[in-house]
């Protein structure tokens, strides 16, 4: 028989039930309940004091959300690619302007671009450019002949596949070499500001955006009009690409800073002053009927 002083028998619970007869009138509380109920109740009343009580579907759907573009996907996968197509309309426009009227002193990358560089925008310009390019050379071909009788009109679908060669092997070899160069260069000296690929071929692109306007005005038979705007486009894309990878370069040796810039400027040049020289050249002049066969007459003796 068990002693009254026996250490192993639990006297707590008999203290508990004499407190409970002397107050019938108190509340217990259980402190599972407490921490389970609670939750109950502020979920029932839709009441979200603080981040811990979010549906967790929800906050799982936020997370993939938040690291699906920190992902590393191959560049040769769709992907890669699909990311830099995903931009909204009203982007692509205030990106376009900025190209078009540059602001002495503000990098256009950090200003438009803010590290989220798009292809969008790049792709149908330089597209644009091409069509706008070859169609606008075919109709001053014909402005120019127009009224001629020995003149007969023939479409040259062969300036598309030229005006598309050059035009993207500028907005995507120059921007290959530069930033290669710029890598190299960031290898070296540490401090550099540094740009990824896909940001310069952004900006390249943008930069063309002038030229549309400006290839249309060619169309126009006066050569100081199409001069004119040459100059124009030249120092509106110009100095967007000079105000941009300047930051990237001014810490460098004055002779690198010196060199690159220099690169810039007459790649564009030769870019403007070819498309105008080869697409709209001036035509050779067309011999009537009775002088040619004039000239043809001697040699036939």
């Amino acid at each position: 028989m068990a002693s009254t002083n026996d250490p192993f028998q639990f006297q707590e619970f008999e203290e508990a039930g004499n407190l409970l007869e002397a107050n019938r009138d108190a509340t217990t509380i259980n402190i599972e309940e407490d921490d389970i109920k609670p939750d109950k109740q502020r979920k029932a009343a839709s009441f979200t004091p603080d981040g811990d009580d979010e549906d967790p579907l929800a906050s799982d759907d936020k997370t993939e959300l938040l690291s699906g573009p920190k992902k590393s996907v191959p560049f040769w996968t769709f992907e890669y690619y699909q990311r830099f197509f995903d931009i909204e309309t009203h982007h692509v426009k205030e990106r376009i302007i900025g190209s078009v009227l540059p602001w002495p002193g503000k990098n256009y990358i950090h200003v438009h671009l803010h590290r989220n560089p798009d292809l969008y925008g790049p792709f149908w310009i330089c597209t644009t450019l091409v069509f706008a390019i070859a169609i606008s050379g075919n109709i001053s071909n014909f402005l120019v002949h127009l009224g001629k009788p020995n003149y007969k009109y023939t479409p040259e679908f062969r300036k598309v596949t030229i005006a598309a060669t050059a035009i993207f092997t500028y907005a995507w070899f120059v921007p290959l070499a530069l930033w290669g160069f710029l890598l190299w260069r960031n290898n070296k000296i540490m401090n550099l500001v540094s740009y990824s690929f896909m940001e310069i071929v952004c900006v390249y692109g943008y930069s063309l955006a002038i030229y549309i306007p400006a290839v249309v005005l060619w169309i126009i038979p006066f050569e100081w009009l199409r001069w004119c705007s040459i100059v124009v486009a030249l120092f509106l894309s110009g100095s967007v690409l000079v105000m941009t990878f300047w930051p990237a370069v001014r810490d460098d040796h004055p002779k690198v800073i010196i060199a690159v810039l220099s690169a810039i400027t007459v790649l564009n040049i030769l870019l403007a002053v070819g498309c105008k020289a080869y697409f709209f050249s001036k035509p050779e002049a067309v011999l009537p009927a009775a002088a040619t066969e004039v000239t043809k007459a001697p040699s036939s003796t």
